[in-house]
């Protein structure tokens, strides 16, 4: 049997089923054009036939229909799964790329911190000091309301988050590089004359891999949860591009009239979150162990 079935297998039922799920919506977006005009609808296209005189979805349950797989948006009739497909595309770019600035963001400033010590760890517990009581939402409201509205808002909340992101995760890498710096194996490999990037990238990254395995498992669902949020307020991803919080948030003044636009777009963000979450938890019992040896 090959050795990723094997592995596959002897996940966890939990596990296993969020790695389905994930890998389903990541389908689902990567193929949301193909899909999407494949079955005949769009994320954009006003349907205004679909709704009734309130503007509401005229037929049940939110104007599910043959042609309306998830119903419709009320006010402008434009098509539900387009709109959630697209929006996961939206919101796995910004929780992907904000995870992955702020896993690189982490592992060189904790590591280099942790390792030489010395002014620059003072420094960098400053800044993370101040981070740590700098109301980081708010900033973000705050900027994404004086923007100019033709910026790239998705560019925007990407740089913001891995900014603000790195703090809490630079200081357990930096925690762990200051133990590890004293073991042997690295004493070893400065007393024979290995150099420092040697030291860094051989001896010190492969004994912090699953730390950062698990922060990037942890800043994924976090940063797709902020970019929600932010479009929830109407500061994050400007319209008319799909986005689930923004959905969210639109569909709180129709709760009471269609609770249906509220239920896809929530349960896809419940279901990406919970599932990346999972699988963290995994990797995290798989990886608890650190290796605290040497690979020279």
């Amino acid at each position: 049997m090959p050795q990723p079935i094997r592995a596959f297998r002897s996940l966890t039922p939990r596990a296993a089923t969020s790695i389905v799920v994930v890998a389903l919506i990541v389908v689902l977006a990567v193929g949301a054009p193909v899909i999407t005009a494949a079955i005949g609808v769009d994320p954009y296209t006003y349907h205004p036939e679909t709704l009734g005189p309130d503007s509401a979805p005229a037929g049940a349950f939110g104007g599910i229909s043959v042609e309306h797989w998830f119903g419709v948006e009320p006010l402008s009739g434009r098509d539900l799964f387009a709109i959630v497909v697209y929006g996961a595309r939206t919101s796995l770019l910004v929780g992907v790329v904000s995870a992955l600035l702020t896993t690189v963001a982490v592992l060189v400033i904790g590591l280099t911190a942790g390792y030489f010590g010395g002014w620059l760890d003072r420094v960098v517990s400053g800044i993370t000091n101040v981070l740590f009581g700098f109301p980081a939402l708010l900033f973000m409201i705050a900027l994404g309301a004086v923007v100019p509205p033709d910026a790239s808002r998705v560019a925007l909340v990407i740089a913001v988050m891995a900014i603000f992101g790195w703090a809490g995760g630079a200081r357990v890498i930096r925690s762990q590089t200051m133990t590890l710096r004293n073991r042997d194996f690295v004493r070893y490999a400065e007393a024979t004359g290995a150099s420092t990037w040697h030291i860094l990238v051989r001896e010190l990254l492969p004994n912090l891999r699953g730390t950062v395995i698990v922060f990037l498992t942890l800043y994924v669902p976090a940063f797709i949860g902020t970019e929600a949020a932010l479009s929830f307020l109407g500061v994050g991803v400007p319209a008319p591009t799909p986005s689930w919080g923004r959905s969210i948030g639109d569909s709180i003044n129709w709760v009471q009239t269609d609770p249906w636009y509220l239920l896809f777009p929530g349960a896809a963000l419940v279901l990406i979150t919970l599932a990346i979450n999972e699988i963290g938890e995994a990797l995290r019992q798989r990886l608890a162990t650190p290796a605290w040896k040497s690979v020279a």
